[in-house]
């Protein structure tokens, strides 16, 4: 009975860490119930996107993942829910303040060709991330 229940206690623990592994490396959706990992919204021959931040239960962003043009600038709205957030880069060529006012806006041209990803970094761990594919 005891080497049974050993077994089950180290069977849930490797699934508890292989889970938890698997949301570390963006294999699992985010905080705000869109696919991290879904195809981006193609939003190709627009100057402009607007992404808003604190989208859904107030930890995502949408659309989290987009395809614009080179030259194309992204526009990052506040929507003033789920807390402070901010826009950061993971390469850090971008960053925004902290800010949880709805209306608040960020900015940010994209002139470089692949895929930029960014996160909110008081909500990342939520799964608060997203990326921009620059296409030529």
């Amino acid at each position: 009975m005891v080497e049974h229940m050993r077994r089950a206690l180290v069977a849930s623990v490797g699934a508890v860490s292989l889970a938890a592994a698997a949301g570390c490396a963006g294999v699992t959706g985010g905080g705000g119930g869109q696919e991290q990992d879904a195809e981006p919204v193609d939003r190709t021959g627009t100057d402009t996107v607007t992404v808003a931040v604190g989208a859904g239960n107030g930890l995502a962003f949408d659309p989290a993942n987009v395809r614009v043009d080179a030259g194309t600038t992204v526009v990052w709205e506040w929507t003033g829910k789920g807390g402070g957030h901010n826009v950061v880069a993971v390469d850090e060529r971008f960053e925004s303040e902290l800010v949880n006012e709805a209306g608040y806006t960020f900015e940010h041209t994209f002139t470089e060709s692949g895929i930029h990803e960014y996160v909110c970094t008081p909500h990342q761990t939520q799964g608060m991330r997203g990326w921009v594919e620059v296409v030529e």
